[in-house]
């Protein structure tokens, strides 16, 4: 029984519904052992036919049997294993792949292999010195000649040990000193107990052979045999074939972004760009919520709960109560809290301590004809920091505490710590206890300065001094405020929610804001603004993918014919589409990485300028700003590549093969 065998093999091109008959009942039987060249002039069909022993072409009628097993043409995965597996590829214009070295040339067909890397490596140079080319392993086919090219491609299509060798063509470029040598090459081939099978239209080339089949008009014209078939070896293959590796398919692209560098290098630094700002806007983000907490954490006793009078009776969210304060800011009578009401918190579960407390939300203090407003005086308590005060110490009777930035205002920058030990004079607006305004004035004595800064300045008294002020203008003296303690930090929300959750006459009295809120509401809009911007500059990433996308493109069209030596060599559609995610996934890496070096340096650059403003590290770039840059790059990248990646598998082999 024949090794290979075709039975009535009819092939037919069409353009449009005319009909172009290519092969007319092939029917031909073939030995291992043999050197056969079909032989025939140009357009007769010994490509096409070339093509369906390949298993590349899957379109026409007859049957291919192999070692007995016939071979189904239109399963196209027992087509990939038989090419991977069966078939080695010798070409006219060798179909080389430039940007690999020679080496790599013929490892691309022993990475199909079970092989070791290393048994890989050495089987491919062992290839190459047995073709002659012991001495060029590190040249790139560009620095080759024509002989030499040749001498590589037939390296690699014994390199996975194939049964059959087609050659098309194998020396139509040659000399006929290279000629002659690649013939020796194929006989030796032959020799081996391998089915060589040339496709010619030379008839020097065609006598070298064992047997010569004639084509002519898509039939067999002639079938001679030349001499006897070479005798078949007991050869047992020491590897066998197997699926590509995604390992071997991301070297390959790793292999081919290194060849383009510099142009890829330009679409890596275009996406750079666009995560470099992402990511430097989102460690901006975190450092403005780290300076934000630190001040106020810095000021505000962590352990305190500010209760202040709910006026509506509802069940309110901080938020909500902020709101329905400012509503009832013009009848502060509504938000005063009866001493009742402050024994109430007392005998909550977990408060350590409670003071009632003022605070009024608009003031003036003098000093020596000048004035300074404010609009947050209130009575000293434990929500205040235990550093607070930066100079001096906190309030006691008839004392007072203001801001540096006040006493800047009503001394100069140079000599503001000569206010400490003065009296200044306090005035504000309250009111009666029939509701009706009056003025609320006195002179207290500085006795230390906080640093809250324009937008938080701390003034402060104790309570009794603002309760005698109260009681002197005729005003309401019940507390606006209360300052519960909570015993453990880790309990202040519960706390917090006991105290918006206690009723009288079956409505809720109180609403309670803690540090945690406050902050929490900050950060609400610290975030918003950060994401705003991080969109902002995410509108480049959108460019960046275009770019990706336009580059795979490119590379599909400039790898065109390497896609079909791929496929020729037994690699799947999958292998193919892999292939090209695979670079632009490369790229997104590489790009994620520069990102990641321009967003250490810009953050460099600006916590130094802004370290010598605010004291404080405004850019911090958390592992999570790092994680999610880098898995943002990865899914751009990955999605940008797979329409390229996509039509890069679709493409046919043939037409591949014969692409410019």
């Amino acid at each position: 029984m024949a090794f290979l065998e075709l039975h009535d093999i009819h092939k037919s091109y069409f353009l449009g519904k005319e009909e172009f008959p290519v092969l007319n009942g092939i029917d031909l039987n073939f030995e291992l052992g043999e050197f056969v060249s079909i032989l025939g002039e140009s357009g007769g069909g010994k490509s096409t036919l070339m093509n369906i022993i390949g298993g590349l072409d899957r379109n026409f009628d007859g049957q291919v049997i192999v070692n007995g097993q016939p071979l189904n043409h239109k399963k196209e995965k027992q087509l990939d294993d038989y090419r991977r597996g069966m078939i080695g590829y010798i070409y006219q214009a060798y179909n080389l792949i430039s940007h690999l070295n020679i080496v790599d040339n013929v490892l691309v067909s022993l990475n199909m292999t079970d092989l070791s890397n290393s048994a890989k490596k050495k089987r491919a140079i062992e290839l190459l010195e047995k073709v002659g080319l012991g001495d060029q392993l590190k040249k790139h086919p560009n620095q080759l000649s024509g002989g030499q090219k040749q001498r590589v491609a037939i390296a690699r299509a014994l390199a996975s040990d194939p049964e059959i060798v087609i050659a098309d063509e194998p020396t139509g470029a040659l000399d006929s000193k290279n000629t002659a040598e690649v013939l020796e090459l194929l006989e030796n081939i032959a020799a081996d107990g391998k089915l060589v099978i040339t496709v010619t239209h030379s008839q020097d080339v065609a006598n070298h052979g064992t047997r010569i089949v004639q084509l002519e008009d898509g039939k067999i014209g002639d079938d001679t045999r030349l001499k006897d078939p070479f005798p078949i070896n007991d050869h047992q293959p020491a590897f066998k074939p197997k699926i590509l590796s995604a390992a071997a398919s991301y070297r390959n692209a790793f292999q081919h972004l290194s060849y383009n560098f510099w142009r890829n290098s330009l679409i890596m630094l275009g996406t750079a760009i666009g995560l470099f700002a992402v990511l430097l806007f989102s460690g901006l983000g975190n450092g403005i919520n780290a300076f934000i907490q630190n001040q106020i954490t810095s000021m505000i006793n962590p352990n305190s709960v500010t209760v202040l009078k709910n006026p509506t009776g509802k069940n309110l969210s901080t938020t909500e109560l902020q709101q329905s304060l400012s509503q009832y800011a013009s009848d502060p009578a509504k938000l005063l809290i009866t001493d009742h009401q402050i024994n109430t918190l007392k005998d909550i579960k977990g408060v350590d301590k409670v003071e009632a407390g003022y605070q009024f939300s608009n003031f003036t203090i003098s000093y020596n004809g000048k004035n300074d407003t404010g609009n947050s005086l209130q009575t000293w308590t434990k929500a205040y920091a235990s550093d607070t005060v930066k100079t001096g110490h906190a309030p006691k009777n008839n004392e007072i505490v203001i801001d540096k930035s006040q006493a800047v205002a009503l001394t100069g920058q140079k000599n503001y710590k000569d206010l400490l030990g003065k009296n200044i004079k306090l005035t504000f607006a309250w009111v009666d206890k029939d509701n009706n305004p009056v003025q609320v004035t006195g002179n207290l004595k500085v006795v230390g300065f906080a640093n809250g800064g324009q937008s938080s300045a701390i003034t402060a008294t104790n309570y009794s001094t603002m309760r005698n002020l109260l009681t002197d203008a005729n005003g309401v003296t019940q507390a606006n405020f209360a300052s519960v303690n909570v015993k453990d930090a880790t309990k202040v929300k519960s706390v917090s929610k006991k105290i918006r959750m206690t009723k009288e006459n079956g409505k809720y009295i109180f609403g309670a804001i803690t540090v945690g809120d406050i902050l929490d509401t900050v950060n609400q809009y610290v975030s918003i603004a950060s994401i705003v911007l991080a969109s902002i500059a995410g509108i480049s990433l959108v460019v960046s993918a275009l770019m990706i996308i336009v580059s795979m493109y490119m590379s599909v069209s400039e790898r065109t014919k390497e896609i079909g030596i791929l496929r020729a060599l037994g690699e799947r559609k999958k292998d193919i589409r892999r292939l090209f995610t695979a670079e632009s996934i490369l790229i997104g890496l590489f790009s994620a990485v520069l990102s990641l070096v321009l967003a250490y340096g810009g953050a460099l650059i600006l916590n130094h300028i802004l370290y010598n403003i605010v004291k404080f590290n405004m850019v911090q770039i958390s592992w999570g700003n790092v994680v999610f840059t880098f898995v943002v790059a990865l899914i751009i990248s990955f999605l940008a590549a797979l329409l390229p990646a996509r039509r890069a598998s679709r493409l046919n082999p043939i037409d591949a093969l014969s692409a410019d």
